[in-house]
């Protein structure tokens, strides 16, 4: 199961690291090196959480993102990215981009850097936005049942989410983005402008996903009716909910399993710069933690583990809810890379441990039954 898993990740390592040694000596499998932790640690908490996504699709849509979605990752991401900020930003074309990513690589890595307040808040306020909608949802689960359970009635209120997230952007707009670090002068337009792009970004894939995944659970529902009433059901088709989502709404799920993923590769490529200012390095040694992640991501959904350890997402969540804070913050004030790591494994971890215990004190580990009282953690 681990060697079927993470066999590719393992493979891709091999290679890369080789790659690294021949072209750029010890000094650059050194750098490759530190740069694929630097991305697992930073983007663990992504896989939880396209683990949570990727359940809900059939193993075709599974096997898309596993593989289509992997080059968008460690290519588009990890390589292109950055190119194509520095073309918007210096108003390049993309082969003079290039071009200078690897002729001038220190004016590169400032323009890449200027743009980090506009890649921070359209980042921070879609991640917020995951982060909102998940703590105002009623849930059977509550970790920290303290914050959720009033957090739950106040989710009661039509669009409370949105309204937060956009105090939120107002707040950073008028304060962490006035003579920011990065490149200085007043970016509040530029906040704005992004982080609302962010925010509408979020509304329209995360929307249209799931209307159609909500659609496709209506019919599930009507299918199981018509069997209790003794009509014959539809011929499976592969898009109910018993074998995963297909069609549109596995479509626009990828979408958006897609947009979160950019959305946490946004502070590992500019933390990058930090380690090297070579694009080949950063897109390889990003790629090999890529290649991880999703590993991971398959590893969690074919073992069931957050069925298992049901406060994983709990856990996920705020460490998404933690990353977006800061990725607000940087726009103006400088966060190191390892804060924001140990920040998300430590909440993964608490969770990971409540999870354990409850599993104890239930009896069966990842018992799904019992009365909410039950599953409540009341931490």
């Amino acid at each position: 199961m681990l060697l079927k898993t993470f066999g590719w990740s393992f493979a891709i390592t091999v290679v890369g690291l080789v790659v690294a040694g021949v072209l750029w000596g010890w000094q650059g499998l050194a750098i490759v090196g530190i740069l694929s932790v630097l991305e697992i640690s930073l983007s663990f908490d992504n896989a939880v959480i396209n683990a949570g996504i990727l359940r809900k699709m059939n193993a075709f849509w599974q096997k898309i993102f596993l593989t289509f979605g992997i080059l968008i990752a460690v290519f588009g991401m990890r390589l292109v990215f950055p190119v194509v900020i520095v073309a918007i930003t210096a108003k390049l074309g993309p082969i003079e981009a290039v071009k200078l990513a690897i002729n001038d690589k220190a004016h590169y890595q400032e323009l890449v850097t200027s743009a980090h307040p506009a890649i921070a808040a359209f980042g921070g306020m879609f991640l917020l936005m995951i982060f909102l909608d998940f703590i105002f949802e009623e849930r059977d689960y509550k970790w920290l049942s303290w914050i959720e359970k009033p957090m739950a009635k106040m989710g009661k209120l039509d669009m409370l989410s949105v309204i937060i997230a956009l105090v939120a952007l107002l707040v950073s707009a008028m304060t962490v983005a006035t003579d920011v670090a990065h490149g200085g002068g007043d970016k509040t337009a530029t906040v704005l402008l992004a982080g609302v792009a962010g925010l509408i970004t979020y509304l329209v894939v995360g929307g249209i996903s799931g209307y159609f995944e909500g659609k496709l659970e209506e019919d599930d529902e009507d299918d199981e009716d018509d069997e209790e009433d003794g009509a014959p059901a539809p011929a499976a088709q592969g898009t109910g909910s018993a074998v995963g989502l297909a069609g549109k709404a596995a479509f626009f799920m990828f979408l958006y399993l897609e947009v979160i993923d950019a959305s946490f590769s946004f502070d590992g490529v500019i933390g990058a710069f930090a380690i090297t200012n070579d694009i080949f390095m950063m897109a390889l040694g990003l790629g090999i933690g890529a290649m991880y992640i999703r590993s991971l991501t398959v590893f969690l959904v074919r073992k069931g583990t957050l069925d298992d350890y049901v406060y994983l997402e709990h856990g996920a969540h705020y460490a998404i809810g933690a990353l977006a804070v800061i990725l607000l913050v940087t726009i103006k004030y400088e966060v190191h890379e390892v804060i924001t790591g140990l920040v998300g494994i430590a909440l993964i971890g608490l969770s990971f441990a409540s999870s354990v215990l409850r599993n104890r004190r239930e009896g069966k580990p990842g018992d799904p039954t019992g009365t909410k009282a039950e599953v409540t953690s009341g931490v």
